[in-house]
């Protein structure tokens, strides 16, 4: 899979996620290692969800993974903690708006 592949799948598989209840601003980076490398940020503000093929540098939490777990866990056939427990994704930066993911997912 290519990276715009990815990203297409990722925004599509978003599309429908429920974030109005959402009230603070969470910004995320994915960076997807492997086959596809690249990244892309998903942003929740004023109850709006934005998935962008970009870098975003004013970010909560970086998650790193292949594209192959990511799409486990937005499916629900992995649970991101899970994952992370046994090194299939690595998170850096704030780990409780991290763990806020699983909100929308």
């Amino acid at each position: 899979m290519t990276y715009e592949e990815i990203f297409a799948t990722v925004k599509e598989k978003f599309k429908d996620a429920d974030v109005s209840g959402i009230q603070e601003h969470l910004a995320y980076q994915f960076n997807i290692t492997g086959e596809g490398e690249g990244a892309f940020y998903a942003e929740v503000k004023e109850g709006q969800l934005y998935v962008e093929p970009y870098e975003y540098y004013d970010r909560d939490a970086i998650f790193i993974c292949s594209a192959k777990t990511l799409f486990k866990i937005i499916d629900g056939k992995l649970d991101p903690v899970a994952a992370f427990t046994v090194g299939k994704l690595k998170v850096e930066g704030n780990i409780d708006k991290a763990l806020k993911l699983k909100e929308f997912i």
